[in-house]
């Protein structure tokens, strides 16, 4: 019997942040790797020569409609990156039985225990502590604790409820919060059933001690974290921005550092410039390390072994995350691509 082909194409990422040497000699175990150890895509001649054999893409490999026309034997389509790439004809995929799907699902928990931790920082003041007492300007007991809240039985809002959002819910059910929760992508029974409550964005930002921005940058919603919003948000709030910077008009978030207490883990650009006045402001910051820990890759190897063995052998997928077409055109958000500074709600 032939062994199925894989090809391993998983630039930006590097096959061993994937794969661990025994993760990797499990991949080998299931079929013949066709890669290269290149630091970038490979090859499009290596590509173009491997289509007509290969079982499954492991990568961001450019897949067009044609190419997969001369893929008769692909089964899936991998996307070992997180979020899905336009580069994949994922219709052309469907009309061919062929899975597409990603590894996203492996990021929810490191991100949302390090949202979790970011507006703990924030509600007891633990890097501005560490750094007074640096300064020697640091206060003692309850001098030193003005302004800590607890996170014990607050109204939380978390704005955004996927696989990120539900990961934290998880998370938060040890303080016993009222969680407000919306997202229009879910119906309110949904939301319900995680023993949350719907509601309107304006209601959650109002009535929030702490606010999580979780949401997916689409197509409507560039920006929509605007000066209007943030006004709504009461004085010294707690504010963690955890998935896309593109949701939120970041000039606006500046301008309300310290009558908010801000936390961020993404930015508009990336790196952040040096004369970025971000870097000067009264935000914590984090530099995009929430989500990249080494037991997501470790977990993200997992999976990616566990669903090629099902597919394989003819059956669903049950580990990674399948592509959903309507979710895919409404979605824009690309890891470490989000661009400018996003234009405010409602723009163009």
């Amino acid at each position: 019997m032939t062994r199925p082909i894989i090809l391993l194409d998983p630039h930006p990422r590097r096959a061993g942040s994937i794969f661990d040497p025994e993760q990797m000699r499990r991949l080998h175990a299931l079929a013949e790797v066709v890669t290269e150890d290149i630091d970038g895509r490979l090859p499009a001649a290596l590509v173009e020569a491997a289509l007509p054999r290969i079982s499954a893409v492991l990568g961001q490999t450019d897949l067009p409609a044609e190419r997969i026309a001369r893929a008769p034997h692909l089964r899936a389509v991998i996307n070992v990156e997180g979020n899905f790439l336009p580069n994949v004809d994922a219709a052309a995929c469907a009309a061919q039985g062929i899975e597409v799907l990603s590894v996203a699902p492996v990021f929810a928990v490191p991100v949302a225990e390090m949202a979790l931790g970011l507006a703990l920082d924030l509600a007891r003041g633990i890097t501005a502590g560490d750094r007074a007492m640096r300064e020697g300007r640091e206060a003692y007991g309850r001098f030193g604790c003005a302004g800590s809240v607890l996170l014990s039985r607050a109204t939380i809002g978390l704005v955004g409820f996927g696989n990120l959002g539900r990961a934290l819910r998880r998370l938060l059910e040890g303080f016993r919060p009222d969680i407000l929760v919306h997202d229009p992508w879910l119906p309110a029974s949904a939301i319900a059933d995680e023993g949350c409550r719907a509601c309107g964005l304006d209601e959650l930002l109002g009535a929030s001690d702490v606010v999580f921005l979780l949401a997916g940058a689409t197509r409507d919603n560039p920006g929509f974290i605007d000066t209007k919003a943030l006004a709504r948000m009461r004085d010294g709030a707690i504010l963690v921005l955890a998935s896309r910077a593109a949701i939120v008009d970041f000039p606006a978030l500046l301008a309300e550092a310290g009558r908010l207490r801000i936390a961020t883990d993404v930015f508009p650009q990336e790196p952040v410039p040096a004369d970025d006045p971000i870097r000067r402001s009264d935000m914590l910051l984090s530099s995009h390390r929430a989500g990249g820990i080494p037991a997501a890759f470790h977990d993200m190897g997992e999976r990616v072994l566990d669903d090629l063995a099902l597919i394989l052998r003819g059956l669903p997928p049950v580990r990674l995350q399948r592509a959903n077409l309507q979710t895919m055109a409404l979605m824009r958000s690309t890891p470490g691509r989000e661009g400018a500074t996003p234009k405010p709600a409602g723009a163009a």
